[in-house]
């Protein structure tokens, strides 16, 4: 890209990265770059208006007409499929305001010479609040006792101010972190803040953390009265924890998983709900989305607590994967190497 191109962008959003923050976050990348442009005494040609496409999911049409004589394409969920991609010969750059690019034909790209963008890490503090907030939930058994009040007004919830209905405190509580990431790092620093006291497995992370490093899965799960998921999903990963795992935890253990649902084996995750053996479960992600109506798990609804894949769902994610996408953008007019790039 050189300082002579009028740049056309496309913003593709939808109802979660709406298409203004798209465009604001590009249009201040780029005059940031007009400003250093100009201070080393390089003309800048006017930058083109950025088009804007509403709800750009599932809406090749829209997106090919909105893409016309267009260089660069900023979505969320917009489909840059091979036939959008072979009706879009100007297109160069495409980046997705996501943690990976699934909605692009990355083979298509490559074979057409289209540079493919993602927003790492857009979404891990969001993340990790979610995930203390449902450990919270679940071990205070919070929404158990707001539905009879909020919704019947009901006092029933009070009958957890007993001994033997009451729950769990996170200081001084054994809590393994199954994975380090980007997000477990966060979820183990908070967790230390409230005083838990924190263990981690991850074989690929070496180096200082929060908590205490175990060296195998089976020895933290041992150990945990509760555990929270943070691992990736991989062929490795996949079914990580199962019934065999399940059984190695203390007796009332309490399973959290924010991750991938696909981590855990929902079968006998049910199985030892039901037989009492954990006492509790809070998921935010599922093997099968959005959840099937014969989910034994809609079944369990006074021990488990359940959200439809809510973790990343902030205004600040939505804000932060505009920012993370147009710094690309800039750097692309700059002619500068890109950050994130697949292809």
């Amino acid at each position: 890209m050189t300082s002579e191109e009028n740049v056309r962008v496309v913003a593709a959003g939808d109802h979660f990265v709406l298409p203004s923050l798209i465009t604001r976050a590009v249009e201040h990348e780029v005059e940031r770059a007009r400003i250093r442009e100009l201070r080393l005494g390089w003309p800048l040609e006017p930058f083109g208006p950025v088009a804007e496409v509403q709800e750009a999911s599932d809406a090749e049409d829209e997106l090919i007409e909105a893409l016309a004589g267009a260089e660069v394409l900023v979505t969320q969920m917009g489909p840059v499929t091979e036939r959008v991609l072979a009706a879009c010969p100007d297109l160069k750059l495409v980046v997705v305001c996501r943690g990976g690019p699934v909605n692009v034909n990355l083979d298509a790209a490559k074979n057409r010479d289209v540079r493919v963008c993602f927003a790492p890490g857009r979404n891990a503090a969001a993340t990790a609040e979610f995930t203390v907030a449902l450990m919270l939930s679940a071990l205070r058994r919070i929404p158990q006792a707001h539905d009879p009040l909020a919704r019947q007004g009901s006092w029933e919830g009070a009958t957890y101010y007993t001994y033997e209905r009451s729950g769990l405190e996170l200081e001084d509580l054994p809590v393994g972190l199954v994975g380090y990431g980007a997000v477990g790092s966060r979820v183990a620093r908070v967790l230390c803040a409230f005083g838990a006291r924190v263990m981690v497995y991850d074989p690929y992370v070496h180096g200082e953390i929060h908590g205490l490093r175990v060296n195998s899965l089976g020895g933290l799960l041992r150990d945990s009265q509760v555990i929270t998921l943070h691992a990736r999903l991989t062929p490795e990963t996949r079914g990580l924890i199962g019934a065999r795992e399940l059984g190695l935890l203390p007796p009332g253990a309490v399973v959290v998983n924010v991750a991938r649902g696909p981590l855990l084996d929902e079968g006998a995750l049910c199985d030892a709900l039901e037989s009492g053996r954990l006492s509790a479960a809070a998921l935010d992600t599922y093997e099968r989305e959005p959840l099937p109506a014969e989910s034994r798990l809609l079944g369990l609804g006074d021990r488990v607590v359940l959200t439809p894949h809510l973790g990343g769902a902030s205004r600040a994610v939505a804000e932060k994967a505009a920012r993370i996408a147009a710094e690309e953008v800039g750097r692309w007019v700059r002619g500068e190497p890109l950050a994130h790039c697949l292809t």
